[in-house]
């Protein structure tokens, strides 16, 4: 009989390329993987899964009552299931998975997707920061297998918790076959260069409203904006305001194979996360390595995970200010050096041979290889 995993998130699974190439390398293993989140009023429909999934439509949507009323479900849920290992992905599942593990005596696996009481959402919050840390300092130190997403925050980790998180970078799978478009498939305009922000969390203090704003100042160009966040709406209001309608193109959030369509139509990748707490201070968000596996150089904050990687590989640059004139000007040199942009582009081919779920999952493998 093979073993069955249930694997928690708080999110509604859809975009979720972590959780989802995790949940597909525990199937490979020989696992019985059942998956268990959440389903908002406005969450697209999924496709298919090779292994069951469960999304809980609850009363509340965000705020206090959400997070308690999802805590209670996802305790229930487990409590009447019969697994062999939980999977907890982020603090806000740890709770119940870790009740029900000791109830059960079923062990636990907790993947920790960032460093999370340090989301300027709580920063801002002094109360629920310290609710989720009084939580976090129960369980952390109790568990045995931890998993994160780079080392400056497996780092913080150990030296809070004594733990030794192993480091599971969220790069993609090898993209074998990229059917790629061209911008005129796209709707996008050809003789233009084209600038791509995309993510599930283009939010506050994350630099996309400078750089709609320094889209007043740089040449021949478009800034395509993929994805979601609680800033979308404030972009547009921006874009109204100074009449950057042709310059300035919103797609929603897109399943990651037309998603990487875009992306590789695109000559250059931006992520530009502000240094103004400390998750985003370590953060490696997952679009620089979209951007890579889809062959476009990246222009990015220069923050210290980040800088490892684009100086490594050599794949692209960085602001060392978030004055829209200043982002404005380095776009602006970027595209005025079109030698120096191939060989990042070339560069791009080298890195997503290294930096690939193929490779990164070896380490993953050999922590779950003890529960099959």
């Amino acid at each position: 009989m093979r073993q069955k995993v249930i694997v928690s998130v708080i999110n509604d699974l859809v975009t979720d390329q972590r959780v989802k190439k995790v949940c597909s390398t525990l199937k490979e293993m020989g696992f019985e993987v059942s998956l268990v989140g959440r389903r908002l009023h406005s969450s697209p429909a999924m496709e298919g899964r090779p292994y069951p999934v469960r999304r809980m439509k609850l009363l509340f949507e965000k705020g206090p009552a959400f997070y308690a009323c999802f805590q209670i479900r996802l305790f229930f849920f487990l409590l009447f299931q019969r697994p062999g290992l939980l999977v907890s992905n982020d603090l806000d599942t740890l709770l119940p998975n870790y009740l029900v593990s000791k109830m059960k005596n079923i062990p636990l696996v907790y993947d920790s997707h960032e460093y999370f009481t340090g989301v300027p959402e709580l920063e801002n919050s002094p109360v629920k920061q310290k609710i989720w840390k009084r939580v976090e300092r129960w369980i952390f130190p109790r568990i045995k297998d931890v998993f994160t997403v780079n080392d400056s925050i497996a780092s913080i980790y150990n030296k809070e918790y004594g733990n030794n998180p192993v480091v599971i970078r969220n790069v993609p799978r090898r993209l074998e076959k990229l059917p790629k478009r061209t911008k005129t498939e796209l709707g996008l305009p050809e003789d233009k260069h084209l600038l791509i922000l995309q993510g599930s969390g283009i939010n506050v203090q994350r630099g996309a409203e400078e750089m709609v704003e320094a889209m007043q100042f740089i040449d021949n160009a478009v800034l395509l904006i993929v994805g979601g966040g609680d800033v979308l709406e404030i972009l547009k209001l921006m874009v109204k305001k100074w009449h950057l309608e042709e310059k300035v193109i919103f797609k929603p959030r897109l399943p990651y194979e037309k998603l990487m369509q875009y992306t590789a139509a695109a000559d250059l990748g931006l992520t530009l996360d502000k240094d103004t707490n400390i998750n985003y201070r370590f953060s490696l968000p997952n679009k620089i390595f979209d951007y890579l596996h889809a062959g476009i150089p990246v222009l990015a904050s220069d923050l210290v995970e980040i800088r490892k990687i684009i100086e490594r590989y050599e794949v692209g640059d960085f602001i060392y200010s978030h004055e829209p004139e200043d982002i404005a000007n380095k776009v602006n040199k970027i595209f005025a050096q079109p030698e120096k942009l191939r060989r990042w582009r070339q560069n791009t081919k080298n890195a997503a041979a290294d930096l690939n779920w193929e490779n990164e999952s070896v380490k993953l493998k050999e922590v779950y290889k003890k529960y099959v």
